[in-house]
């Protein structure tokens, strides 16, 4: 039997950090970088890989914000078949500080960019694939990009050296067609790179819309734990962990780190579906001020959220605040 083409890259750490401020314990991880190894899963996400001195109030983010390598060094003494990947944003990681990968806990290093620093993402991705890194290029936002935009950046990726492209949901707005139509143009532009994906559930679409992009060829699949991400959140890894067929990825070991911390964790923190999410994702819009909605007094109030971003009349008062 064949076994399925497809890799899994827990983002738990990573985009789940966008919720509690990177706010996980050294137990924490280590027991999800063991529950994923004894899992199978291909990948753990550990953090961002970004440099705390381009960033403001770096200082007040936990460890997984800004990895150092000593530091995962001793969080992970021992690393098993699960790789270790990171991820950096454009104008926010010096290059200077990405060690070689024969002296880092890294394998692979995920640049993410919006359409317009496709060109600075592959320069980065040049020097980390020299380096001796796995490398992807990760093109957020694309339910914004022009057609004419994304076909320009093609050409450049098609002739770089980064091992994998992206297809990145960013709002969770989009939809099995949609998905099936990116995939394709992917492929039919850049036959000579591998894809990967990465969704969103605003919708409740990020378990199938992965499914979709790994039927149509698409070999990296990003997912959480629990579905934990930025708002509402991710594709669960569990859920792939025990849908995608001929592979070699027991369901257990994930099962085990859902009751020994996510459902305690979940209670404490917000992600998932909820209607404010559902709103932004159904406008094609950043989760950026549900996020707020639900930081209020009137977090549950759709009604008046949904209006407000849909009244295209906009007063400001003197003070400079939406009025």
């Amino acid at each position: 039997m064949k076994l399925n083409h497809c890799k899994i890259v827990d983002c738990t750490i990573r985009d789940g950090g966008l919720v509690n401020n990177w706010d996980f314990s050294v137990e924490f991880v280590q027991d999800l970088y063991n529950k994923l190894n004894e899992a199978g899963v291909d990948y753990m996400e550990i953090g961002y890989k970004n440099s705390p001195k381009l960033l403001k109030g770096a200082e007040s983010a936990g460890p997984w914000r800004f990895l150092d390598d000593e530091f995962l060094r001793e969080v992970i003494p021992h690393k098993g078949h699960t790789k270790l990947s990171a991820l950096v944003d454009i104008g926010r990681v010096d290059e200077n500080d990405i060690l070689p990968r024969n002296e880092s806990m890294l394998d692979l290093i995920r640049v993410a960019c919006y359409i317009k620093d496709v060109d600075k993402a592959l320069q980065l991705v040049e020097t980390f694939h020299d380096r001796g890194y796995e490398t992807t290029i990760n093109i957020m936002a694309l339910s914004n990009v022009m057609e004419n935009e994304l076909i320009e950046a093609f050409e450049l990726i098609k002739e770089s050296k980064v091992d994998v492209v992206y297809i990145v949901d960013s709002y969770g707005s989009l939809d099995y067609k949609d998905f099936i139509y990116l995939v394709e143009k992917f492929k039919t532009h850049l036959p000579n790179k591998r894809l990967g994906v990465h969704t969103h559930n605003n919708m409740q679409l990020a378990f199938s819309n992965t499914l979709i992009a790994a039927d149509n060829g698409v070999e990296l699949l990003d997912a959480s734990v629990y579905g934990m991400g930025r708002a509402a959140g991710n594709c669960p890894t569990e859920l792939l962990v025990t849908h995608l067929k001929n592979t070699k990825y027991t369901l257990r070991p994930v099962l085990e780190m859902i009751d020994k911390h996510m459902i305690k964790l979940r209670e404490k923190e917000e992600w998932g579906y909820i209607i404010p999410y559902m709103i932004t994702g159904t406008l094609d819009e950043h989760p950026r001020s549900a996020m707020a909605l639900r930081a209020t007094e009137d977090k549950d109030n759709s009604v008046d959220f949904y209006d407000k971003l849909t009244t295209p009349e906009v007063s400001f008062d003197k003070s400079g605040k939406n009025a």
